[in-house]
């Protein structure tokens, strides 16, 4: 092949490939040596074998979206991603996932490797496309990510932001986790068992411990507050309807943009004007002070009791 002829047939090939990657076999059909695919993928050269029989056409850090492509291309067109690989091309999680998991059905043989974690499932399902990669529907790329985690408080906040973002209802998320394995269900059982409880966060499932060893009445989380004329106030974190106490948890970790901060800010303001106590305390509190945070919510809820309560009401 003349040098032009090889120049014009590589743009061909990076054009037609997915971020860059190619499979070695592919390559190879156009023409492409062994030796020569070797000698640009030495230490020196501009590209690089990302996986077996996968090779990424330029030498620079791969992208997650490039060794999403690589971890696809090597697990064959009935693969998909699923858990925080997935998750990031929905547009979840904190940031770039580490290893790509992947989900291949039963059938196929095919090894984990380097970054690539593969999964054989005899519950194969039907792909979404997300950024032209092929994902786990939602619900199970995040009980495939939750059953990974071995904190109680990453499987809640996983959960959490798939759930504050309504993109995914609780139902759907009991229903997955109970037709899959049961390996590594025990801590994704536990707080969906809190979701269902309406907690909506690591952080309110730390304040239901707290005042579940308090010795008060039961708190409600997330319940519709209302006025004498039936106005609706706020939808405090947590309440103790029998003083009309509300606890309320602030931090921007738990809030998904300043705005969220904002509104929390406003709603303890109408919360207040009521007549309502407010206690309000943030998620390191919790984690770092949980007998700090006893003993307040214990003072605080004896202020409320001391006060005639106010003509509010929860609604459902």
């Amino acid at each position: 092949m003349r040098r032009g002829d090889w120049a014009t047939r590589l743009d061909e090939i990076r054009r037609a490939s997915p971020h860059g990657v190619v499979r070695v076999a592919d390559l190879g059909a156009e023409g492409i040596s062994g030796s020569a695919i070797s000698q640009r993928c030495t230490p020196d050269g501009p590209w690089q074998r990302l996986l077996p029989g996968i090779v990424l056409m330029h030498n620079g850090r791969p992208t997650p979206h490039q060794r999403a492509a690589a971890a696809l291309l090597y697990c064959g067109p009935d693969s998909l991603l699923t858990g925080r690989a997935a998750l990031y091309e929905h547009g979840l999680g904190a940031g770039p996932p580490g290893d790509v998991h992947v989900l291949v059905p039963e059938r196929r043989q095919r090894l984990s490797t380097r970054f690539v974690l593969v999964e054989r499932t005899s519950r194969h399902p039907e792909p979404v496309h997300r950024n032209d990669f092929r994902c786990a529907p939602l619900a199970r790329a995040t009980l495939d990510a939750a059953r990974r985690l071995r904190s109680l408080d990453a499987v809640r906040a996983l959960v959490s932001e798939v759930v504050q973002r309504e993109r995914v209802e609780p139902i759907a998320l009991s229903r997955e986790l109970e037709a899959g394995s049961r390996r590594g269900s025990a801590l994704p059982r536990i707080v969906l068992e809190e979701v269902a409880a309406n907690v909506h966060s690591a952080a309110e499932a730390q304040a239901r411990e707290v005042a579940a060893e308090s010795g008060l009445p039961d708190m409600q989380f997330n319940p519709s507050v209302h006025d004498a004329d039936g106005r609706f106030i706020a939808r405090p974190d947590g309440w103790f309807d029998d003083v009309a106490l509300a606890w309320e948890i602030d931090s921007l970790n738990w809030h998904l943009r300043a705005d969220d901060y904002a509104a929390t800010v406003k709603r303890r303001a109408r919360l207040q004007s009521h007549g309502i106590v407010v206690y309000s305390v943030i998620p390191r509190q919790l984690a770092e002070e949980p007998g700090h945070v006893l003993s307040e919510l214990r003072a605080h809820y004896a202020l409320a009791a001391s006060r005639p309560r106010p003509d509010v009401h929860v609604r459902a």
